[in-house]
């Protein structure tokens, strides 16, 4: 509607700068005269070729607006399909966004998360609209996405080893000062933790929050001793 009423002012301007220049150029011959009058009545033919073209597609949207049903009646009809009421729908909804919630901040248990995450799919309500693709396709992607980490690994102890190569390597902690955590997961192995043997097959559990940032802390204040 806007690029109508656009081109009707273009229009208007149009056919005024022509009278304006009309006068201003009073010394045009009759060749110029009939070439302008050709050039803008060509461009007036244009115009309203274009505003013919709008005033059909306006009708056309009308038409599409008009054929539209009432989005009330949309929702009662999707309420019906799924034999539910709003209240039903309102509290679906908000399992599904503590669901989310609870995925995207690797929250609890994955195998947990990926049961209540089935329970939602089939529960008939999932098939409304509003929560179809976030139940069954992004919730579930974003399932397939969390890698879960084993709770420990197995380290089978080579010549030249020590707890605190072992912790410092970079696919068991990165940081040499976490080597307690090895030492107290094997101490029916490690009577003393400067002797160990090859072959001696040791539990690496994985490092909490809380102790990732202990060792961390650890390794940036240390300071090596002055050599002398």
């Amino acid at each position: 509607m806007l690029k109508f009423r656009t081109l009707i002012v273009a229009a208007f301007v149009l056919v005024f700068s022509f009278s304006l220049y009309a006068q201003e150029k009073k010394e045009m011959t009759s060749d110029e005269w009939q070439a302008e009058v050709k050039r803008l009545t060509e461009k007036k033919v244009a115009l309203n070729g274009e505003i013919a073209q709008l005033k059909e597609e306006v009708a056309a949207l009308k038409k599409q607006f008009n054929a539209l049903q009432d989005p009330a009646e949309c929702q009662k009809e999707v309420l019906a399909l799924v034999d539910a009421q709003k209240a039903d729908v309102a509290a679906f909804g908000k399992k599904v966004d503590m669901l989310e919630a609870q995925i995207d901040a690797r929250s609890g248990d994955k195998a947990d998360l990926e049961a209540a995450l089935k329970d939602l799919q089939e529960n008939r309500l999932s098939a409304c609209p509003a929560y179809f693709d976030k139940v069954h396709n992004l919730l579930q992607r974003k399932l397939d996405a969390w890698i879960v980490k084993p709770k420990e690994i197995l380290y089978t102890v080579v010549k030249g080893d020590c707890l605190w190569n072992i912790a410092k390597k970079d696919n068991i902690y990165g940081n040499g000062f976490a080597w307690p955590k090895i030492y107290h997961a094997n101490k029916d192995q490690i009577k003393d933790p400067n002797l160990i043997y090859p072959k001696q097959v040791f539990k690496v559990p994985n490092l909490t929050e809380q102790e990732k940032a202990k060792y961390d802390k650890l390794r940036r204040n240390y300071k090596p001793a002055p050599v002398k």
